[in-house]
């Protein structure tokens, strides 16, 4: 099959209705040709498919940022293997993932869905992550092309960064999954880069198609294609449809003269190439098998887990032979209903979680459990539980929704099991809705005065036993139509209850018309908001129960209000008093551990003070029996950490993104992340690549070669390393670079390459990394090098780097 013959075959009409997408996740099809929809799904840490539903429940992965953590190209690919493996259950095409923007800032609210502060892991991991969904036939979409960092007026902010910048870190990140795993397609972002929207930006040519060979489609961000002007640039498709800015008014810009139907055909060909990979055009060599992942999605979830989590601190607690334990206290929120994934449309709906407390109870069989909730952490919404509502119409679980036309016909019924409903896509004809009704019997827990919450936009009715609560207009906060979608401000009804005495609950909601792009999706989210809550008890009880355990597990971290799409975070501490109540259980029993429940960093003054500290990071549906496994040791502390973690927000090199005249500048250039640290000499708390285990290790020798010609590409370094202890266990080697003498600005180290070792007890190995040359070079129009010694050195983390090699350039 000639693809360019196929094209010439079109007419400029259906060539142009190609490039703008039939519906919210689809293409279109052009049966004539044998052309068939191209299915896209939101990931990048689960498949929610074409419905944001509970009904088709999907595997929720740990976070990206637990996935780097990992520091494990094989965990990536097999991460990436299971997202292929869903998709195909889920009728996908193509993942929307991975995010691999930079952590330039901790106070990123979408932190938690990109991998790392440092280029060449975000490379090696996303590389690894896209060729384990592409070799099962699924293709992959790395995002968002480029400098979406932050979450600050994302759709209209011009990123001001230097072109050395750009190559060293922001486009050296997406580098390898291009040229290396031949991803095939990428995602361009919201913002501008150096004023030119990311849509509309030479960036799209140069590097992407003509220095690394992308042949694959640029999708815009959804609504994020904006302008006719984007077709002039190597913007292949406009998402979602059926509108958007192309259209009709393409066709007019051809037909005039305005732009070349070269232009036009390019991006066909690059749609048409796509959907042969995918198997999506009939009769296509160039398809891609379909094959079945070897991969048990819920084994790798909890696996994937242990490989991310980081022991932060230990001082001889863990790990602990549940043997010697007969009472175990477990305190907090997240003990019971922790943050398996972060907010926005990284979010899917799986089938179970398995809490921390759940996990806890397992691994410790013969022990007595006690839990106690600690202080108000969350301060959103809380959802209904499924087993306090019952569906009126069915008896079942859930909600009875209806969607009524201007008219007041019921177009469109569904019976629900949630009260979390967001329709991103589906079936549901919003667009053709003018309201909607939310039907349910609800069994209160307490008795009293409950403040019902409602998170949507629109005209909103309550109702309860038939008596109207309450009647608000919810409009938008600000300007970010798909954050407040996803996040919507609540409104509270106050109500009063009598403990287990139903109430029949029937919300309205005349449906706020939202802009092209997104008329077919809403959010209502129905849930309580919490009550008055006397904190200054609830730590003293925790605390005099802890007095009598021979192990407390206290697990805090963010609430829903943090760590979401839309939205930067302006503080790193731990919402609530969680703080006091870590500091608090330290000091009643010294057999305390801390389990860190959360995305991004956090301050955790207290962590001196407990007997081992453990950062799970949003760690999927599995996360609690992963954490029962890394307590006992059945599962090692497999992580290292992907971001540098402050002591002290006022230590931070960039928190806080606040756009000036609707720019950021970008002025550490280079010297993201950890570079940053070392450039200012300041000491954070947890150094970039740290991380503890169960065993010791010692590293005995470093060799590279004496010199290396850039025209070589790549030179091999080889270390060896001991396992020390008397217990399996993981390390990864850390090689970084440096020069001292030099008239080039530059890091004072930077990362060059890692690997992840497995050894027994007592037993060495070697490991060898393949590094490319261009780690000496630096971008200055092209890349260049400066002649001279250069120094490797090996280590654990940046802050530890014990064996030296010196190596010349020639």
């Amino acid at each position: 099959m000639n693809l360019h013959r196929l094209c010439a075959g079109l007419t400029l009409a259906e060539k142009v209705s190609l490039l703008t997408g039939r519906d919210f996740w689809s293409t279109r099809e052009l049966a004539r040709i044998g052309l068939r929809p191209i299915v896209f799904s939101d990931g990048p840490s689960g498949i929610r498919g074409q419905a944001w539903d509970e009904r088709d429940p999907s595997v929720n992965l740990p976070s990206a940022s637990a996935l780097a953590a990992s520091w494990d190209r094989d965990v990536a690919g097999a991460y990436g293997a299971v997202l292929a493996g869903e998709a195909q259950r889920k009728g996908v095409d193509v993942v929307l993932g991975p995010t691999i923007n930079m952590h330039r800032t901790p106070g990123g609210g979408r932190h938690f869905e990109a991998f790392s502060e440092d280029p060449v892991l975000t490379a090696e991991l996303a590389a690894a992550y896209t060729e384990g969904i592409q070799r099962h036939g699924i293709g992959a979409t790395p995002k968002h092309y480029l400098c979406n960092d932050f979450e600050t007026e994302r759709y209209t902010v011009d990123v001001r960064v230097s072109e050395r910048a750009l190559r060293e870190v922001y486009l050296l990140a997406f580098e390898k999954a291009v040229t290396g795993a031949r991803a095939w397609l990428v995602m361009s972002a919201y913002n501008a880069v150096n004023g030119a929207t990311s849509s509309e930006n030479p960036l799209l040519e140069t590097p992407l198609n003509d220095e690394w060979g992308f042949d694959g489609v640029v999708v815009g961000d959804w609504t994020g294609v904006r302008s006719l002007n984007s077709a002039r640039y190597a913007q292949d498709l406009v998402m979602p449809g059926p509108e958007g800015p192309w259209g009709e008014a393409l066709v007019k810009a051809v037909e005039a003269g305005e732009i070349d139907e070269a232009v036009i055909d390019r991006k066909v060909l690059r749609l048409l190439r796509l959907a042969a990979r995918l198997g999506k055009l009939d009769g296509s060599p160039l398809t891609v098998p379909r094959t079945t992942p070897d991969v048990d999605p819920v084994r790798f979830a909890r696996e994937a887990a242990a490989e991310g989590a980081v022991l932060l601190e230990n001082r001889g607690l863990l790990p602990i032979d549940p043997s010697g334990v007969r009472r175990v206290l477990v305190v907090g929120h997240g003990a019971a209903h922790p943050r398996t994934q972060g907010g926005g449309s990284a979010t899917v709906v799986p089938a179970h979680v398995v809490t921390p407390l759940d996990g806890i109870r397992a691994a410790f069989p013969a022990a007595q459990v006690a839990y106690r909730p600690g202080p108000l952490v969350e301060n959103g919404l809380a959802y209904l539980a499924p087993g306090r509502m019952t569906n009126p119409s069915t008896g079942e679980p859930g909600a009875h929704v209806r969607f009524l036309d201007s008219e007041g016909e019921v177009i469109h019924t569904e019976e629900r099991r949630s009260s979390d409903l967001v329709w991103f896509g589906g079936d549901a004809p919003i667009e053709r809705a003018a309201t909607l009704e939310v039907s349910t019997r609800y069994l209160p827990e307490t008795g009293g005065e409950i403040r019902l919450g409602v998170s949507t936009l629109g005209l909103l009715q309550v109702t309860a036993d038939g008596h109207v609560v309450g009647e608000r207009h919810i409009e938008p906060v600000g300007t970010d139509l798909g954050a407040a979608l996803l996040a919507a401000p609540v409104e509270a009804f106050p109500l009063a209850v009598h403990q287990d005495r139903p109430v029949e609950l029937k919300l309205t909601l005349v449906l706020r018309r939202a802009d092209a792009g997104l008329r077919n999706a809403l959010g209502f989210r129905i849930g309580l908001l919490p009550p008055e809550i006397d904190d200054e008890r609830l730590i003293a009880d925790s605390v005099a129960a802890a007095r009598d355990a021979d192990l407390v597990v206290v697990v805090v971290g963010s609430n829903k209000e943090l760590e979401a799409e839309g939205e930067d975070r302006h503080t790193l501490a731990l919402p609530g008093r969680q703080d006091d109540l870590v500091a608090a259980l330290a000091q009643a029993n010294p057999a305390t551990v801390a389990v860190v429940n959360c995305g991004a960093p956090m301050l955790l003054p207290w962590a001196s003070d407990v007997g081992a500290v453990l950062q799970v990071w949003f760690g999927g549906q599995e996360i609690g029996a992963a954490v029962g496994d890394l307590l006992t040791g059945a599962a090692e502390p497999g992580g290292r950490l992907p971001t540098t973690w402050p002591a002290d927000e006022a230590q931070v090199p960039i928190l806080r993104i606040e756009p000036v005249a609707g720019q950021v500048h970008y002025d550490e250039g280079i010297h993201v992340g950890y570079r940053n640290w070392l450039r200012l000499g300041r000491t954070p708390a947890y150094p970039f690549g740290h991380g503890l285990g169960y065993t010791t290790w010692t590293l005995e020798d470093l060799r590279a070669p004496a010199t290396v010609d850039p025209a070589c590409g790549v030179f091999t370094v080889r270390v060896r390393v001991r396992n020390t202890g008397d217990r399996a266990g993981k390390q990864v080697i850390q090689l970084y670079g440096a020069r001292a003498e030099t008239a080039i600005d530059r890091p004072v180290t930077w990362l060059a390459g890692f690997a992840t070792v497995r050894l027994a007890a007592g037993a060495t190995g070697e490991a060898e990394l393949d590094i490319p040359v261009r780690t000496f070079a630096h971008w200055a129009g092209g890349w260049a090098y400066e002649p001279g010694d250069f120094t490797l050195t090996a280590g654990f983390s940046s802050a530890h780097r014990p064996l030296t090699a010196t190596v010349r350039v020639e």
